[in-house]
């Protein structure tokens, strides 16, 4: 892949990913609502909203992949979710589309399934939706419109229902949902490098030893994780919480939207 569309550049992902994702020969188009001025070599920035149809198709012309990072990465207020992150997600797939973009990277996150009790076994790729938050809703629809496109439109669609990517983890959660900012760049070659994948639903985690989840689909796609985030066990609290039993953790825990964003 010479050029990929990366949206949500200047994100705390976006940011950790550049580097990574950065080769002799390829371009990076960045696309963020916020103005990127530290471009590199092999980087274009374009300014520009995900909720902007016209301005995502422009910004996909040309380019063999979308990376689709953008929108509210944390938990918000349902009115705030549905002006940014929903109308997102549709339109990484209809922009993708009408510029004739063959594949589409979409991040989803492990918050479109958080609701799904831990049963002793790893969690499959393709768990049933359980969403924690109106955040994980909306990757819940992201990832029902990937299938759309890929059925309706032939789009290779993959889907990473992303743990914890952080340089380090800080949680006790964290120990099994953590995915290395060097294994999420990893992940993310494979899935750009994978021959005709259809559509994929992957779990984005590292080889950590208290992993909850299934990494047969992502390791089907070429990925090799190589970090564990146990080698952080010593440096943040392992104690567990009532919410443990569920897959999402604290985030199942009631939350009053009156007070903002968690």
């Amino acid at each position: 892949m010479n050029r990929i569309l990366i949206t949500g550049a200047a994100g705390g992902l976006g940011t950790l990913l550049r580097p990574r994702l950065a080769r002799p020969g390829r371009t990076l188009r960045l696309l963020d609502i916020a103005p990127i001025a530290d471009l590199r070599d092999g980087e274009e920035a374009v300014t520009a909203s995900i909720t902007d149809l016209d301005a995502f198709t422009e910004a996909c012309a040309g380019v063999d992949a979308v990376l689709h990072l953008g929108g509210l990465s944390t938990e918000h207020r349902w009115d705030q979710i549905a002006e940014v992150n929903i109308p997102g997600a549709y339109n990484v797939f209809e922009a993708a589309r009408r510029a004739g973009v063959p594949r589409v990277v979409f991040a989803s996150s492990n918050h479109a399934v958080g609701f799904q009790p831990k049963n002793g076994a790893e969690a499959p790729d393709y768990g049933y939706p359980r969403p924690d938050t109106f955040y994980g809703v909306s990757k819940v629809l992201g990832e029902s419109l990937g299938s759309l496109y890929h059925d309706r439109f032939g789009l290779d669609v993959i889907c990473l229902r992303i743990g914890s990517c952080f340089p380090k983890p800080n949680s006790a959660r964290m120990l099994a949902s953590w995915l290395s900012p060097d294994d999420c760049a990893r992940l993310v070659e494979a899935t750009l490098a994978a021959p005709a994948p259809g559509f994929r639903i992957v779990w984005g985690v590292s080889a950590n030893t208290r992993r909850w989840w299934s990494l047969d689909e992502a390791r089907a796609l070429g990925y090799e994780p190589l970090d564990d985030a146990e080698v952080f066990a010593g440096e943040v609290s392992d104690e567990p919480d009532e919410f443990d039993k569920f897959l999402g953790g604290v985030f199942c825990a009631p939350f009053d939207y009156s007070e903002g964003q968690s």
